[in-house]
């Protein structure tokens, strides 16, 4: 899985997952109120466990059977019958209006990659793919930030996208090692590449074009990410403006890189890093 909210494997029933210290992700959730950052908690915690689903839940059967439970208690939830592994869902849902539908787009992503892989999607795909794994995760998030409706909306279809793009381009060998490829089909038919399987794609000496493309793409989805935080109270946009800050840094790191092969891991410079975090975790 090659989502906006990294994740990591754990059994439903211990206590709620809580992001990796040190994770840009963790540290944005630290900067928001009590109440707020339990209620994205738990948000973040309904997110991991359909990941594992997708990722770690055994043959199909399995995985959409338990996915199909996972949209059952979502709907509990609503009925106000909410089963144990989404009581802490009660609070939030009540106190920010979060949607069912959001909730469902989340499981309708990871179902996407839970039965097959995602190879060479057409650009259609792709957009729906980035928006049930991060813009509806970024629709959620808004409503607990406190952000106005109309630009909440508007941040979490911009900033979704922009994160999930620079995740693909980030993970494109391992996701290539694992049978994956979120390129999209368009501009790999376009250097000559149809019908290509992960592994040919990665090798192919005109790549680079395809994720030059793409990276052009996200840095549009940031821009307006931008615009729309700068004009909105800067307490209701502190989490989304350093995640949005931490992000692009992976991105930078990447464009700084190249896409020739071998491609090394990026990650941003420490100093960098907490460059952001300083300057955007000042209110």
């Amino acid at each position: 899985m090659t989502a906006a909210v990294d994740t990591a494997a754990q059994p439903a029933a211990e206590a709620p997952a809580l992001p990796a210290a040190g994770s840009s992700f963790y540290t944005a959730m630290r900067l928001l109120p009590k109440e707020r950052r339990e209620a994205m908690y738990a948000v973040y915690a309904f997110c991991r466990a359909v990941d594992d689903v997708a990722d770690d839940g055994g043959p199909a059967e399995l995985r959409a059977a338990e996915l199909e439970r996972w949209r059952a208690d979502i709907d509990a939830l609503y009925a106000g019958r909410p089963a144990a592994r989404v009581r802490d869902l009660v609070g939030p849902v009540k106190e920010y209006d979060l949607k069912r539908e959001d909730f469902h787009a989340v499981i309708d992503g990871m179902a996407m990659d839970a039965f097959t892989d995602i190879v060479a999607p057409d650009a259609a795909t792709l957009d729906l793919y980035c928006d049930r794994v991060a813009s509806a995760v970024g629709r959620l998030s808004v409503r607990i930030f406190g952000m106005p409706e109309e630009d909440g909306i508007r941040l979490a279809w911009h900033q979704g996208r922009a994160l999930q793009l620079t995740n693909i381009l980030r993970d494109i060998d391992e996701d290539a090692e694992r049978g994956r490829l979120y390129l999209p089909r368009e501009p790999l038919a376009a250097i000559g590449l149809d019908n290509p399987t992960p592994a040919a794609a990665m090798a192919h000496p005109r790549i680079g074009e395809v994720c030059a493309a793409l990276a052009k793409e996200a840095e549009g989805h940031y821009r307006a990410t931008w615009e729309i935080i700068r004009r909105n109270p800067r307490r209701a946009t502190k989490a989304a403006r350093l995640m949005a800050a931490a992000y692009r840094l992976y991105l930078v790191a990447l464009l700084r890189r190249g896409w020739a092969a071998p491609r090394a891991r990026v990650k941003p410079a420490k100093l960098a890093l907490i460059g952001v975090a300083l300057r955007h975790g000042i209110v």
